[in-house]
């Protein structure tokens, strides 16, 4: 079966309490698509944040003194800063402009995912704004997922996906942070390649594959386009989440 993606267009702007399986499944109608056993639903993060009313307003945020120490070396915005802080487990690196942290879910980025671009405002002037990710993605992604099950009577994936810059290449890219109903990483350690020889390391991060593919049609900027429908996904689908994709500590060669 080939892979094919489909941009779900006409999905409204999002708000706190929005249900966002009510609104992905008016879209499914609007596209002609009637969910199949087997397809994914790939999400932009910001529409899930919105949806769980992840907005925060710098106004009502007091920095720390470590807060204000990391404005010192970023100069970025201590409350800014303040908010990066309580989102991660820990800081690996910063410069002037750039912070890295390693996000409460255990994955690696700028920010810890915080972000101004693409969020409305809810009172107040809009540069205030920032919109944080889930709180937990994996979490998020089951609740859709079983939603949308409920509804249709199929089995389904969901993948939540945000833009990810890389340590050894330049630009963004759709990045899993959270799934449902899908592998994150699929292990062919063992499989035979085309020559008979067995494989030994080859671990494949799908969910980032799939997720990097659906970005292309999501775009960044002005595209209003925050959700894809998958059909024909070449692997089966099961149980997964996105720490499968994580790489443990005592493995990691850079940190």
């Amino acid at each position: 079966m080939p892979l094919t993606l489909t941009p779900l267009k006409g999905i409204p702007l999002v708000m706190p309490g929005t249900a966002l399986v009510e609104v992905l499944s008016q879209a499914l109608r609007q596209t002609s698509i009637d969910l199949q056993d087997g397809d994914i639903l790939v999400l932009a993060q910001k529409i899930v944040s919105k949806a769980e009313n992840r907005f925060v307003n710098l106004t009502t945020v007091t920095p720390t003194p470590e807060a204000l120490d990391l404005a010192q070396k970023t100069q970025k915005d201590a409350r800014f800063l303040e908010l990066v802080l309580r989102e991660s487990n820990s800081i690996l690196r910063t410069r002037v402009g750039t912070i890295i942290a390693e996000h409460k879910q255990g994955f690696v980025c700028a920010n810890a995912g915080i972000d101004h671009s693409n969020v409305q405002t809810l009172w107040g002037n809009a540069e205030d704004w920032v919109l944080l990710l889930p709180e937990n993605a994996d979490r998020s992604a089951r609740e859709i997922q079983a939603g949308l099950e409920a509804l249709y009577r199929v089995k389904v994936g969901v993948l939540i996906i945000d833009s990810h810059g890389r340590a050894w290449r330049m630009g963004a890219i759709g990045t899993a942070i959270g799934l449902a109903g899908m592998p994150g990483l699929v292990d062919l350690r063992g499989e035979k390649d085309m020559f008979g020889y067995a494989l030994q390391v080859t671990q494949v991060g799908v969910a980032d594959e799939l997720g990097a593919a659906a970005s292309l049609l999501m775009g960044q900027a002005a595209e209003a386009i925050p959700a894809v429908h998958v059909r024909g996904f070449p692997y089966p689908l099961r149980d997964g989440n996105v720490h499968e994709l994580i790489r443990p500590k005592e493995l990691d060669m850079f940190r």
